[in-house]
């Protein structure tokens, strides 16, 4: 158990919120705004803290990048259920490797990968796009129990001959490790239609006839088709070999690159300079391109059936997993709260709280929930009307109460926040026309009294 504040994302379950997690489920944790975070500390755009101290990663050329991989190193160590292999293969080159083994199948491997090192300062899409998309989907997945084990690897010296890659490839062979896919990620953040806006979405995949690299070219189609992603594939056959994919084809096993389409021409104009910075990325297509790799991953991996979500009602947290062992965290604190080892929690003050679920050999976090309506009594049904739902368009919110101060938020039913406002008249509307057919939670807190309600978009 470490580093509970590490999970907290603040979301909020309802009474009648309760599922247990599935493949969509993972792929709705994956967080734009952590993403964003992460592109800007790691290209020097803002400061972030290595050690304790405050820094500004600027450059991470071969020769100067210590500091990118201490980094890497310590947003790896503020996961729980991985081990830290910090690997050196020259003078300069570091390997950041991370190890996620699984409880049924540990000896069945799957790799994720991007490498870390540039040509010049900022390189957000090259590749700091990669490298975050790598910690992204090892924050989601190091909170589940997955039968198969997953290597999170972040290359050194890419830039200088795939030198990293080559170096671990090599010696996998040498271990007959069975690694049964490696999914390299390299330049994933810019499509050249304007950033947010409709447009082709397209990205490549690029394979060869080498192990089962074509099979697993069709598996992320498949994980593509099944579930909902604002992307469009270019399959790219015989695929290039100027990324780290190319080392474990070198020695016979199954691997591919995805990224942004450089067979359409629609690769960033700012390779390698340090013109590729953040703002020139299209957030939007880059956040699809991360959810798509989760859910393959998490695909292969393959989820333990537990449920490590939290169901809140008025005055109690729920753990949705039956037959476990629990322990209740105070993410304020991080600490344990002694002695709630049971299925239910009551709080005795607002915070933010978590479970620990303990079901054989596995152990899994949920993340931190927002507790804040201890004091507060629900609405009334003649307090608020809200109209009309079903809903299309435009929701309205209807209030018979003296607004002071009146939050209204809306989440999906994964809990992510979508829409967030204050009302300061009697009438509000949300418009929720580019949101997707299906059920949301609408939460409204005043100062006094608090609800949810079940919205659903047609």
């Amino acid at each position: 158990m470490k580093k509970i504040l590490i999970t907290f994302i603040g979301l909020f379950f309802c009474s009648f919120l309760s599922f247990g997690q599935n493949i969509q489920d993972i792929i709705n944790q994956v967080d734009i705004n952590r993403l964003t975070l992460t592109l800007n500390e790691f290209t020097g755009e803002q400061t972030t803290t290595v050690d304790g101290n405050t820094v500004t990663i600027l450059n991470r050329q071969q020769a100067n990048n210590e500091l990118a991989g201490d980094y890497l190193v310590e947003q790896f160590e503020a996961l729980d259920n991985i081990t830290i292999t910090e690997q050196p293969f020259n003078s300069n080159g570091r390997n950041i490797i991370a190890t996620q083994l699984g409880k049924t199948n540990p000896n069945n491997i799957y790799i994720v990968c991007a490498h870390y090192d540039t040509v010049a300062d900022y390189c957000a899409d090259d590749n700091a796009s990669g490298t975050a998309a790598v910690l992204e989907v090892a924050r989601i997945l190091s909170n589940q129990c997955l039968d198969n084990t997953i290597v999170y690897a972040l290359w050194d010296e890419e830039e200088i001959g795939l030198r990293g890659s080559q170096f671990y490839a090599s010696q996998a062979a040498n271990n007959n490790d069975n690694i049964l896919g490696v999914l390299n990620m390299d330049m994933m953040g810019y499509d050249g239609d304007n950033p947010g806006q409709p447009g082709d979405n397209e990205f490549d995949i690029d394979y060869r006839n080498i192990a089962g690299s074509v099979a697993m070219k069709n598996d992320i189609l498949s994980v593509l088709n099944t579930y909902t992603f604002d992307l469009n594939v270019i399959e790219v056959n015989p695929g290039t070999t100027a990324s780290d994919h190319a080392s474990f084809w070198g020695q016979g096993y199954t691997a591919l690159l995805v990224g942004e389409s450089w067979e359409t021409n629609d690769e960033t104009p700012f390779y390698h300079t340090s013109g590729d910075r953040v703002a020139t990325l299209d957030l939007p297509y880059y956040h699809e391109m991360v959810k798509l790799v989760t859910g393959y991953m998490v695909t292969k991996a393959s989820l333990v059936a537990i449920d490590n979500t939290i169901t809140q009602t008025q005055n109690m947290l729920s753990s949705n997993q039956n037959s476990a062992s629990y322990q209740w965290y105070d993410c304020d604190t991080n600490t344990a709260i002694s002695g709630a080892t049971n299925q239910t929690y009551i709080p005795t003050t607002n915070g933010n709280y978590a479970v620990e679920v303990i079901s054989g050999t596995c152990t899994e976090l949920s993340d931190c929930v927002v507790f804040d309506t201890l004091g507060l009594n629900s609405f009334l049904e003649q307090d608020i009307t809200i109209f009309p739902n079903p809903v299309k368009d435009v929701l309205n919110i209807e209030s018979q109460l003296e607004l002071q101060g009146l939050e209204i938020n809306l989440h999906d039913v994964s809990g992510k926040l979508l829409l967030q406002t204050n009302a300061s008249e009697s009438l509000t509307t949300l418009n929720i026309k580019a949101f997707p057919q299906g059920i949301y939670f609408l939460k409204i807190k005043s100062s006094e009294k608090n609800g949810t309600f079940k919205i659903i978009k047609e």
